[in-house]
């Protein structure tokens, strides 16, 4: 029970987060300076947007820069404002020169937010105290955060891997049992699909986690690591055989009528479903995985293929099934390959200065628009007569994400939560309860606010709220007083933040779909140049399978934010959904196609170099239909010609699924020749709404 509680993900987090805030008010209380202690608390607030508590193999490294740039924005805003000069200046200026670390990785994206809103807390600590006293809290609370921090992942070495592991395990078991409990609703893609792309999404976004905290923890170059290491492994095995695709509904349903094979292959997908679970525990509390064994589903399935041998699909399920059941009962990988590490950009800090000085740079883009954002506020404060409006300036930097769709949705959970909190202690404060009680209050809400942060964000800011207005209270003994302000300054910056992301250069999701099209079918594109090589390795072929999936995955990802923002063309994402649909199948296939490679279930040189030039004639016919919005005359003469035809007959299995892959890759083209008619052009349409157009 207690390893169970301990190793709780949301447990372990909650209590991470509750200890690093409340020990420096403990210790200030103790020594009779809680004010001290309770400012003190206010920096891991800094740290967390910054990610500093992210485990690292340089974890010092970044910890020394993040801890620097707070102490260095907290003396610049001070200097500053003693210079007498205006607070929107100021913040712009920063927001554009620390706008360039979002250029040298998506990591250090993250110091941007975090020195603005060290810079923030500083405007309610200037001249209330010695220039050097807010940065001496910086310098030293980044300290006992990172000191804090490294002891509890000291202590709990594996746990942050093991917790997405846990998921990814846990995502594999649902896909499984989503994808072949239900056989006979599977003819119709419109319908089927939708569900298992949702699943097949959460599974990449999770192995590309892992890959991730891979790369920064260099667990490849570490045995305490192995096991995990094993099991990812293990899962991208798994993922391949469930994510197959063998797309031949009217032979599923001969099969489903003929024989009991539904039961069977039912059943089967339950028992992977249910070891799947047992694993995900086994990793996530420390625990030896039990004995294993399918061997009556794996003989059933055999039996149903070898009793219909002219049925493709008994053979098809009784292989990637025998696989799984195979790496299920072993507990060890199919192959052995070594791990590639995930290549993230990173850049050095002048070539990114480079890259940033640039009109077309994202980064310059977001930091622009934070500028602005920032200015604006701090003129609406001056027109409140507010000479320090941080409590704006701290909610659009708060309530800002990367994208339209997450920040709206964070901007309705902030605005609520604040009311409904800001309500809550309104009412608490005409108590009066002791000092004692309303740390032990603060305390308890605290921990339950961090356990429910990572699901229900809103909930958790009604208690964040409670506790800032009770700081606020025994700092200045007169929280009351704050209360209407900070509901009025949290509706403002709400306003800024969601006006700043529509109108301030929107990096609208729709207007990306294209890019992230192309760069999906150059992976499909390369996978299938290095499968139909003369000897793939292994190791390659792996990493290239992930490659097609996740920039899949960038596709679907887009399409679902998408049709979320502000005036898009509904004809448009139809198109591009049923586009993404037979995406999925060219990527399920490239699945298979793998696994045969690997196996050198090969072609002759003379066919898989036939395939090849086919499949790269109806890939850059696709890529091409890209570059042109209506398929005129003068257009299509530059569209390459259609592959040449393929002798039909028996064919292989491999060649089952390259004719497939350029069936679905004929559709892509003929979608594609009506959706880039009929995208959408935000500009035009918020021009239209700025002028009351409907």
């Amino acid at each position: 029970m207690w390893r169970r509680l301990i190793y709780h993900p949301e447990v372990n987090y909650a209590l991470r987060q509750t200890l690093v805030l409340c020990i420096p008010v403990a210790v200030g209380l103790i020594l009779g300076h809680l004010q001290q202690g309770l400012l003190f608390s206010l920096v891991p607030a800094c740290c967390n947007i910054a990610g500093l508590d992210t485990p690292h193999k340089r974890f010092f490294k970044r910890l020394f820069i993040g801890g620097s740039l707070f102490a260095l924005s907290s003396l610049a805003v001070q200097l500053l404002l003693s210079q007498q000069l205006p607070l929107p200046l100021i913040l712009s200026v920063m927001a554009l020169v620390l706008g360039v670390t979002a250029e040298i990785s998506s990591l250090h994206a993250r110091l941007l937010p975090a020195s603005l809103i060290a810079a923030i807390f500083t405007l309610s600590l200037a001249g209330n105290m010695p220039v050097w006293q807010p940065m001496l809290i910086y310098t030293l609370g980044t300290l006992w955060y990172g000191a804090f921090n490294w002891f509890w992942f000291w202590l709990w070495r594996e746990q942050p891997l093991r917790e997405t592991l846990s998921l990814l395990y846990r995502e594999l078991a649902s896909y499984c049992e989503a994808k072949y409990s239900m056989l006979t609703r599977h003819t119709d893609p419109d319908t089927a699909l939708p569900p298992l792309l949702a699943h097949q999404q959460k599974v990449v976004d999770l192995i590309s986690q892992c890959y991730q905290q891979l790369h920064m923890l260099a667990a490849n170059r570490q045995n305490d690591y192995r096991r995990l290491l094993r099991a990812f492994q293990i899962a991208l095995d798994l993922q391949e055989h469930i994510s197959v695709s063998l797309h031949q509904p009217e032979e599923v349903q001969k099969l489903v009528k003929q024989t009991h094979a539904e039961k069977v292959i039912r059943w089967t997908a339950q028992t992977v479903a249910g070891r799947l679970r047992t694993l995900a525990d086994d990793i996530l509390y420390h625990r030896y995985p039990t004995r294993f064994s399918m061997d009556k589903q794996s003989e059933a399935l055999e039996k149903i293929a070898r009793q219909h041998p002219d049925n493709p699909v008994g053979q098809f399920f009784d292989y990637h099934f025998s696989r799984i059941a195979r790496v299920l009962r072993t507990q060890r990988p199919l192959y052995v390959r070594d791990m590639m590490e995930d290549r993230q950009r990173r850049l050095p800090l002048f070539p990114a200065l480079k890259s940033y000085l640039s009109f077309k740079s994202a980064a310059l883009r977001n930091a622009a628009r934070i500028a602005v954002m920032l200015s604006i506020a701090s003129l609406v404060g001056n027109a409140f007569h507010l000479p320090k409006p941080y409590w704006i300036l701290m909610t659009i930097m708060f309530v800002t994400q990367n994208g339209y769709g997450a920040t709206r949705v964070r901007i309705f959970h902030r605005a609520g939560g604040t009311m409904a909190g800001l309500l809550i202690a309104g009412v608490a404060l005409h108590f009066h309860f002791p000092e004692g009680f309303a740390l032990l209050a603060m305390l308890a809400i605290t921990l339950v606010s961090y356990l429910i942060i990572r699901k229900s964000y809103g909930w958790a800011t009604i208690g964040f709220t409670v506790t800032a207005v009770y700081t606020l209270q025994l700092i200045t003994l007169s929280a009351e007083q704050f209360i209407l302000p900070r509901l009025v300054d949290t509706l403002i910056g709400c306003l800024i933040a969601f006006g700043g992301m529509v109108w301030l250069w929107p990096q609208w999701q729709t207007g990306l779909l294209r890019q992230n099209v192309h760069d999906a079918l150059e992976a499909d594109q390369d996978a299938l140049r290095l499968i139909l090589s003369d000897n793939p390795g292994a190791t390659p072929l792996a990493w290239q399978r992930m490659r097609v999936n996740q920039a899949h995955n960038a596709v679907y990802n887009s399409l679902n934010q998408a049709m979320q923002e502000p005036g898009f063309n509904t004809h448009y994402l139809a198109d591009m959904k049923l586009w993404v649909t037979h995406s999925q199948f060219v990527v399920e296939h490239i699945n298979a196609i793998t696994t045969l490679a690997r196996e050198h279930n090969m072609l002759t040189p003379q066919l898989a170099e036939r395939y090849l030039q086919s499949c790269e004639i109806a890939i850059q016919r696709c890529q091409q239909r890209l570059e042109y919005d209506a398929p005129s005359a003068s257009n299509d003469a530059t569209i390459i010609e259609p592959p040449e035809s393929l002798p039909s007959g028996p064919l292989t299995t491999m060649e089952q699924h390259l004719q497939r892959i350029l069936s679905h890759l004929s559709t892509m083209y003929t979608i594609s020749s009506v959706a880039w008619r009929q995208r959408p052009q935000h500009g035009i349409w918020l021009k239209r709404r700025l002028r009351g157009e409907s």
